[in-house]
């Protein structure tokens, strides 16, 4: 992740008034919650296909989708007003949403984002993965053969005792006694036993081998994307590009005269300096 705390840190040299203080981790939480966790009651996924990987999926679109219920005030939370300027890149809108709340949670860094948040996102990330195998399940067509309906029985008593994503059935020892226990309890099954368990079998080796390649993918696409942003903000500063950029907006739109006078020129030029305090720590 350390292309990733790179260019965070890059992103907020870059803001003006930025300080280092104490952090309340439960606010910053709330705040980009508030831009990530749209819905999570309903979709333990949210988290990831926010502001986690786009390979996630898209969230799911509902008239009556709400931010997440945060019990608290709106200092700082991001408003809705705002979220409609929120990028639809699951990686733009995680670096977005952090801009927007270490402005609003004083005392924060992005090494507090990344030391709190990344955590919930890929634990979102993992959801996406069962939900996306949850969705083959719940697909099966109710059958009156005995055997469909072995299988949906013995695979529910499995799915209930090793969670969807097999974590409590990692070894092979309790994949097999959780599958013997529910195997016992569905009764006039005898003859489909073998079948059962190998089609079971195949679907934990696919599901745990598919969330590893999820949360692989997730940290290289974060790596990339640091990386590359990282070195767009070096070359931003290369022969005072990124300075004499911000001294032009400022003239523009700050400026009664547009900088055609000198005292105005001089305090769009202060108000920029940050940029050079900034690039300095680039080099």
């Amino acid at each position: 992740m350390k292309y990733r705390l790179l260019f965070l840190t890059t992103t907020f040299l870059f803001t003006p008034g930025f300080v280092f203080g104490a952090c309340s981790v439960a606010n910053l939480t709330r705040c980009l919650d508030s831009v990530c966790a749209i819905n999570i009651g309903a979709n333990p996924a949210a988290r990831c296909q926010y502001c986690g990987s786009d390979s996630a999926g898209e969230p799911a679109k509902s008239t009556t989708m709400r931010n997440i219920s945060l019990g608290t005030s709106s200092k700082y939370t991001v408003s809705d007003k705002e979220l409609k300027n929120a990028p639809t890149n699951p990686g733009e809108r995680y670096v977005w949403g952090t801009r927007l709340c270490l402005e609003k949670v004083s005392g924060c860094t992005p090494d507090d984002v990344s030391e709190n948040y990344d955590s919930l996102i890929e634990q979102s990330c993992r959801a996406a993965g069962i939900s996306a195998e949850n969705a083959v399940l719940a697909q099966k067509v109710n059958s009156t053969k005995t055997q469909t309906v072995c299988q949906n029985t013995i695979e529910s008593c499995v799915i209930k005792r090793c969670g969807a994503d097999y974590k409590k059935c990692e070894s092979d020892s309790d994949f097999d006694k959780s599958f013997s226990e529910c195997a016992a309890t569905a009764g006039g099954c005898e003859s489909f036993l073998s079948n059962i368990k190998s089609s079971l079998g195949s679907s934990r080796k696919t599901i745990m081998t598919n969330s590893g390649k999820l949360m692989s993918n997730i940290v290289a696409s974060y790596q990339s994307n640091r990386k590359q942003k990282l070195s767009n903000a070096q070359s931003s500063c290369k022969n005072n590009k990124a300075t004499n950029d911000c001294i032009t907006r400022v003239c523009i739109n700050n400026m009664r005269n547009k900088c055609n006078v000198t005292a105005e020129k001089e305090a769009a030029t202060a108000l920029c300096k940050f940029y050079d305090t900034a690039c300095e720590r680039l080099k």
